[in-house]
């Protein structure tokens, strides 16, 4: 195993001991899987309280004996294994997933010895091996959906030590506190959670899916420069004439349901996964326990800074579910029929940013404005598709045309070949194929991007709910954000939100009339100083096209 013993190493956190390069599982660890693998008539685990004892004594026997689980554990494991499951599903359980769970850990060094000799060959020799993916570090790690199996079956033994782990600024990973809070107030959504993860590993214990998840960690870097895209301030939101992308809304239906080629926002906590292994049933959480791939990036995944996103793709879908928060509920198996890309990755694009948290009258201050435009516009960005049209820039510069801008932040977008394939049979499209330059230039024209230029943004009310949002201006914020990142479209849920019924109108409107990410920046801004100097009550869509104003009077608004 050639992963290097550098700070970024993910060893110390590993339940497994490094000797001669490779790696192993502690003789009295091993023989208590082996035991495990060969059933209840040898392990004589088959029930829930018996299954905690198994635990400890792993536990015990890789050294983690003086690390406390949470208060409550033995009993959440009883009640929902010997009291909430029933008794042809505790059969199948403990006599046929809890053998099949300690043959994979047995696997588990020869996984990761695998993974680490092949890992970064999938990217072209860009590192992507299993390690911690500290604040301000921009990475991938890219893992098989049986390493992933793997490292998971661990978190459900509770065998990852934690004691470093906020240190790192690294989420809490083991099934400890999942199970604990059965016995809280939330324990029906508990359960329903629970079955979810239980779920998850019958399926993958039944048949071992072999595709692969990628985990990238994106950063808009603080310190400018004018190498690429770094940390833009207001006076780059206000000057942008990007044109804003097409906004279509949708007040039914929910983000991971769409079926177009989109990134799909994760209404996250600065720590991913926020508290799906604890109390938390919302947006993320579910989603966490729905695609419960995503989990093993609270393995690695530090917590987001303001100018950082969490990006994964691939993550398979396992089960159906109902409702919402304490409504929560498993309702059945879920089969993923999306399709995979060339690296084994199921098409499905998932992104983390996380809001200010109770932000109140602070969100309509500037500071508070470009703090959540720049974090979706972070997780927004396709830095691949940003560094083609820099590449494209420098050569025209190169040849003496007049291509340059003030701001050494360079921006290219597809407008027309989005509209095109938006609308292939408008006449005013057809063979549309410049790059407009973002700036006022002389309009010169490039060639096209073929990057990911049908990949939207499926989004709804993001750090809304309990996070205190104002969902009118975090819709526009994304808006923006989108629009900024080179989007061709952005699909909105509004999940009923009352404050949005105008949204529809007010978007439709917008782009009938041409405006630009600034001129929606500059709108946004105004009514926010009105908020702050108490000029004004209602809401942004209403204040920008009140009942009684004219298409006259609101055009007049943006000039």
């Amino acid at each position: 195993m050639e992963q290097r013993e550098d700070l970024n190493s993910i060893l110390p956190f590993l339940p497994l001991i490094l000797r001669s390069s490779s790696l192993f599982w502690p003789s009295k660890a091993l023989e208590s899987l082996k035991a495990l693998a060969l059933g209840p008539d040898v392990s004589h685990v088959d029930s829930g309280e018996v299954l905690f004892d198994a635990i400890l004594d792993l536990r015990d026997s890789i050294g983690l004996s003086s690390e406390r689980l949470a208060s409550r554990t033995a009993d959440g494991y009883a009640l929902f294994f010997d009291e909430l499951m029933s008794r042809v599903d505790s059969r199948v359980w403990f006599g046929e997933v809890i053998p099949g769970l300690a043959r994979l850990l047995l696997r588990l060094p020869s996984l990761l010895e695998t993974h680490y000799r092949n890992a970064d060959e999938v990217f072209g020799g860009r590192k992507a091996g299993l390690r911690i993916m500290a604040q301000q570090e921009a990475g991938i790690v890219f893992l098989s959906q049986e390493l992933i199996a793997a490292l998971l079956a661990c978190a459900l033994f509770c065998l990852f030590a934690t004691s470093e782990r906020s240190v790192r600024y690294l989420p809490l990973i083991n099934f400890d506190r999942l199970f604990a809070a059965l016995h809280s107030h939330a324990k029906r959504s508990q359960e329903q959670k629970i079955k979810c993860i239980v779920h998850y590993f019958e399926r993958i214990c039944l048949c071992m899916p072999m595709g692969s998840v990628s985990f990238e960690r994106k950063v808009l870097p603080l310190k400018q420069s004018c190498d690429g895209i770094s940390y833009p301030e207001a006076a780059f939101w206000r000057k942008s004439t990007v044109s804003l992308c097409p906004f279509e809304v949708f007040s039914s239906g929910l983000i991971e349901d769409q079926q177009y080629e989109a990134l799909e926002v994760d209404f996250a906590n600065e720590f991913l996964g926020g508290g799906a292994l604890g109390r938390g049933c919302v947006q993320e959480e579910i989603r966490f326990m729905v695609n419960p791939e995503l989990i093993v990036g609270m393995l690695f995944m530090a917590s987001m800074g303001c100018n950082e996103a969490i990006e994964i793709v691939g993550a398979e879908r396992f089960s159906c579910y109902a409702g919402y928060g304490s409504s929560f509920c498993f309702v059945g198996d879920y089969l993923d029929k999306k399709p995979c890309d060339s690296m084994g990755r199921r098409k499905t694009r998932i992104v983390a940013i996380d809001a200010v948290c109770s932000p109140g009258i602070m969100q309509y201050e500037v500071d508070c404005l470009v703090r959540e435009t720049n974090k979706a516009f972070c997780g927004f960005l396709d830095a691949s598709k940003y560094q083609h049209c820099s590449k494209i820039f420098q050569d025209a510069d190169e040849n003496n045309n007049e291509v340059s801008t003030a701001n050494c932040n360079i921006f290219l977008v597809c407008e027309a070949n989005a509209k095109q394939a938006k609308d292939p049979d408008n006449s005013e499209n057809k063979g549309a194929s410049n790059l407009d330059l973002i700036g006022k230039t002389e309009n010169k024209s490039c060639q096209v991007i073929d990057s990911q230029v049908d990949i939207g943004i499926a989004t709804g009310n993001w750090g809304c709910g309990a996070f205190g949002g104002d969902p009118e201006i975090k819709s526009m914020i994304q808006w923006l954000a989108a629009s900024q990142a080179l989007r061709p479209f952005i699909h909105y849920y509004t999940f009923g939100e009352a404050a949005l019924q105008r949204l529809e109108q007010v978007t439709q409107w917008t782009l009938v009339h041409g405006w630009t990410v600034g001129d929606l920046w500059s709108m946004v801004v105004e009514y926010s100083f009105q908020r702050l100097r108490g000029e004004t009550n209602a809401g942004f869509l209403t204040w920008l096209l009140p009942d009684h104003s004219t298409s006259n009077d609101v055009q007049c608004m943006s000039e």
